[in-house]
């Protein structure tokens, strides 16, 4: 009997058959499926099983069993926060290894965009409920955060690591971050301004009516700076030197690959999934937190919250400053606030205007005067383009003093109800 022969791109091939007649089934698939489950089991492996911040991840699970077999909210609270935190730092993880891939400045908005995923799902669904002041304190948190305590543990951390050196960062890049970071304040100074003197023309509608028209212009200016930066015009905007060591750190960067690119886009979507989840237990126990710890509800908004929602950013600022890739870690905790001040809080606006409720900027007086030193404080720290250990440790301390204001402070609002 003859061998059957098949075409195969104008080659014709022998094709063994077996007894029943059909065609042996290749090796080829089999083979594709084997180095699929071998490269998915090596992946979890490495992304779950390396850290040992990880053995906080029953964590996660243990305070949704709590959330419905008791009604312990300070206990919920807490182990939602632990739970948080690791997966927070592995998605800190999953996104330095997606930026060897698609260089620092799409990473650090990657990292940025992805850390904030958890606050902008908060967020919304605060709104939802009408839980207008937990929205701004939040959010209002996430930027004090970033600013003061990420970007300071980075500059602290780089800066022991590297004692011997001042670090160099891009001061343009800087500058153009500081000066999104001054707009927003000045979004946000105009409605409270106007509320606290009393000269609105139609009370209460102008604020609101401010509020929507500058979060319009912010979302524009947003938008107008990704385009700057993603256009390549951002390459002028590269530290001095860099071209000298472009090859080692390229060198550097393709030993660091330990997964592939969607492999590492696959895990960001997963993490950042769970991590939404555990965040609306955590943001439905508040209150009874707040409660049961003694703590005022101001302070977990604007203090706690933030700490575990930036976990992410905080790993992986402290992470590259380490490494001596300071740009990456400004993308990251600077971006990060830049975003939040122009992108999120906007949009929170406007998707309140949509479900029909009053979402303003006007965050209060005290709030306000916070954020505006705040962003004066790091725009005179990020001037000169160098970081070092002692400017790590004044924005620490600067935090410190914050949140020390946050747990005397009443809001005028809850007070009044």
């Amino acid at each position: 009997m003859e061998t059957p022969q098949i075409e195969m791109g104008g080659f014709k091939v022998n094709s063994p058959q077996v007894p029943n007649g059909g065609l042996r089934p290749t090796m080829g698939g089999s083979w594709n499926s084997r180095g699929t489950i071998e490269r998915t089991l090596r992946s979890i492996k490495i992304v779950i099983f390396t850290s040992k911040l990880n053995l906080l991840m029953p964590f996660g699970p243990a305070s949704i069993i709590l959330h419905f077999t008791s009604r312990r909210h300070g206990l919920i609270f807490l182990f939602s926060m632990l739970g948080i935190t690791p997966l927070a730092e592995r998605l800190g993880y999953a996104t330095e290894q997606l930026a060897v891939y698609t260089g620092p400045t799409v990473g650090g908005l990657l990292n940025a965009t992805f850390g904030n995923a958890t606050e902008m799902i908060i967020a919304i669904y605060a709104l939802k409920n009408g839980m207008i002041r937990v929205v701004q304190q939040s959010l209002l948190g996430s930027i004090l955060s970033n600013m003061l305590l990420v970007l300071g543990c980075a500059f602290f951390a780089g800066g022991i690591i590297h004692r011997n050196k001042d670090q160099v960062f891009s001061k343009a890049t800087a500058v153009v971050n500081s000066g999104l970071l001054l707009m927003a304040v000045m979004g946000l100074m105009f409605p409270a301004v106007l509320h606290f003197t009393h000269s609105e023309v139609r009370q209460g509608a102008s604020e609101v009516a401010l509020s929507r028209f500058s979060s319009c212009i912010m979302l524009v200016a947003y938008a107008s700076y990704l385009y700057f930066q993603l256009s390549g015009r951002s390459n002028i905007y590269s530290p001095i030197g860099s071209e000298e060591v472009h090859n080692e750190d390229a060198t550097e960067e393709e030993e660091e690959a330990e997964i592939g690119m969607w492999e590492a886009v696959t895990w960001l979507a997963v993490l950042t999934l769970w991590v939404s989840v555990l965040s609306e237990y955590l943001v439905n126990t508040i209150e009874g937190a707040s409660d049961s710890l003694n703590l005022p509800v101001a302070f977990i908004s604007v203090i706690l919250l933030p700490i575990v929602g930036n976990a992410a950013e905080h790993a992986s600022a402290i992470m590259f400053a380490m490494k001596d890739k300071l740009d990456i870690t400004l993308g990251v905790a600077i971006g990060s606030s830049t975003q939040i001040s122009m992108f999120v809080i906007p949009f929170c606006v406007v998707i309140g205007w949509m479900m029909g409720q009053k979402m303003d900027l006007n965050f209060q007086l005290f709030e306000t005067a916070t954020l505006f030193i705040t962003v004066l404080v790091v725009a005179f720290m990020l001037q000169d383009g160098t970081a070092n250990y002692l400017k790590g440790l004044m924005l620490i301390l600067c935090y410190l003093i914050v949140a020390a204001s946050f747990f005397v402070h009443v809001d005028p609002q809850s007070s009044d109800g």
